[in-house]
């Protein structure tokens, strides 16, 4: 007989060393404290710099995730659709990108009888990609869930920008999907909440990684690109502190609306 809930963790963006660091320190305690049936993390920055490589992905997945979604840095270090033919790991890139392998559109997960079915999107606004990859994340999340099994759980990892894309879209969805989270600015939100028709929503989970830092990068970086406004490369610390900001989901299998969202947030040594 199915369970009555599918409890997950997202982990948001894993940056650099200090991140995997964080998720290998992590999972193993919120696995005996919460006991949740998959952990996702959002590797968009997994490896230094940006993107991933074949070594900190299966680093990581041995540590204990799951799944993975991505963000407009997966590209920058390995071939994705290479990626896609080589491995087998359950990524969702954005769906509204151009360049996401048809393996990697979307992911269904089998999770005690119910599937589970995670989806990326790329918010247009403010973002900056190299060529005009991206089509409209809303008109496009229509298309997948038309795609997707109907009796599924169904979550969202709205990887964008403006806090304004995060929450049009959360509105937009409520009620057709199970949760919708942000990504990809690094710091967490205090808006953790269920919408009027039951579906989960945050802006933004927040990052894990650098904690003494400035969205993960070194702060001497950032603080000299402001002064000097000179082009940078994104060096992360490889040492100290590592914060590790997560979202506790819980949802209902038959109605698919989310019962419980927190917000986990850890600073450890």
């Amino acid at each position: 007989m199915p369970d009555k809930t599918t409890k997950i963790i997202f982990i948001g963006d894993v940056s650099g060393v200090l991140g995997r660091q964080g998720v290998k320190d992590m999972v193993p305690k919120w696995k005996k404290k919460y006991s949740p049936d998959i952990f996702i993390a959002n590797i968009e920055n997994l490896a230094h710099n940006k993107g991933v490589t074949l070594k900190t992905m299966e680093e990581i997945s041995v540590a204990g995730i799951d799944a993975f979604t991505g963000g407009n840095h997966i590209w920058k270090k390995y071939d994705i659709a290479t990626l896609a033919r080589e491995t087998d790991y359950k990524i969702s890139c954005p769906v509204n990108d151009h360049r996401t392998p048809k393996k990697y559109r979307y992911q269904t997960i089998n999770i005690n009888g119910t599937p589970l079915v995670i989806i990326n999107l790329a918010g247009q606004t403010f973002v900056n990609y190299e060529d005009e990859t991206l089509s409209n994340p809303f008109l496009e999340i229509d298309k997948v869930l038309k795609e997707v099994p109907k009796n599924a759980n169904i979550i969202v990892d709205m990887h964008a920008e403006a806090t304004s894309d995060k929450r049009a879209m959360g509105f937009y969805l409520d009620g057709r999907i199970s949760t919708l989270f942000g990504t990809h600015t690094h710091v967490p939100t205090a808006d953790a909440q269920i919408l009027a028709k039951g579906t989960g929503y945050i802006t933004d989970v927040g990052m894990t990684g650098a904690y003494d830092s400035i969205l993960g990068i070194k702060k001497e970086i950032i603080i000299e690109k402001f002064l000097t406004d000179k082009k940078i490369i994104h060096d992360l610390p490889r040492t100290g502190q590592i914060e590790i900001n997560a979202l506790l989901l819980e949802i209902d299998n038959k109605s698919h609306k989310t019962t419980h969202i927190e917000l986990l947030r850890k600073i450890i040594n």
